[in-house]
């Protein structure tokens, strides 16, 4: 059974995780800085570092959210970078980012679905995701589509929370996430579910060797994977 973030309703997973991000759009950037005590942002700078040899020259953010991981890409100067997100919300704060910040030439944001990117074949050099394959309802689709949209030899980039599994840290870690996080994010955000769904969606995702067993499988070509801060995240490779 999918993990969704409002268990009593009966819509699909998409939609409610568009209707949860558009409802703590306001509040997100500053729970995942805060959360996370700032580390995300340094997980994000490593990760895009890791494309540098590459030299993408357009790059597709999938889930781009509030474009983070966007603004983070452009330190490997591109001609152009575009993010796709389901949450009008999240998009808008986003622009608004990008407006105070005068990239808006260089990134652009619209609305796009993961499993079903409005992009021809081969159109993109790199395509790069933070926090958001987990989120994803059919999680090879999705995967099929960044590999169509890629051009040859294009490389796929992916941040993703993971479990640590170096005792003693990992249990007061699972305890942090499993009941503190929660609490903070109910209290800011005032909804009850968002981040109780976000442990349970980290939970339930295939880590580690598990995620690069699926990359093989869908045939794509030397999948790594790259723990970061005692595994609490890792980034993971693949070329097209």
């Amino acid at each position: 059974m999918a993990v969704v973030p409002y268990k009593q309703r009966k819509s699909s997973k998409k939609l409610q995780v568009k209707h949860m991000f558009n409802n703590i759009s306001h509040h997100y950037d500053f729970l995942n800085h805060f959360l996370s005590l700032g580390i995300d942002i340094v997980w994000r700078r490593k990760a895009i570092a890791l494309l540098k040899k590459t030299r993408p020259k357009l790059i597709l953010d999938v889930a781009t959210g509030t474009g983070d991981f966007a603004i983070e890409a452009l330190r490997l100067n591109p001609d152009k970078i575009i993010g796709v997100d389901i949450a009008e919300k999240m998009l808008d704060k986003g622009r608004a980012k990008l407006k105070e910040k005068g990239v808006e030439e260089k990134v652009e944001l619209c609305m796009g679905d993961a499993e079903a990117l409005p992009f021809k074949d081969e159109t993109f050099d790199a395509a790069i995701i933070a926090f958001g394959v987990r989120n994803f309802e059919n999680l090879e689709k999705g995967l099929a589509e960044i590999q169509r949209v890629l051009q040859r030899n294009g490389v796929m980039l992916i941040l993703e929370l993971s479990k640590p599994t170096i005792f003693p840290f990992n249990m007061l870690y699972n305890f942090y996430f499993r009941y503190i996080l929660p609490i903070i994010g109910r209290w800011v955000t005032k909804d009850r579910s968002a981040y109780t769904y976000l442990p349970a969606s980290v939970q339930a995702f295939p880590q580690g060797t598990d995620f690069l067993t699926i990359l093989q499988q869908m045939e794509w070509k030397t999948p790594q994977c790259i723990p970061l801060t005692l595994g609490v995240s890792s980034i993971y490779l693949a070329q097209k």
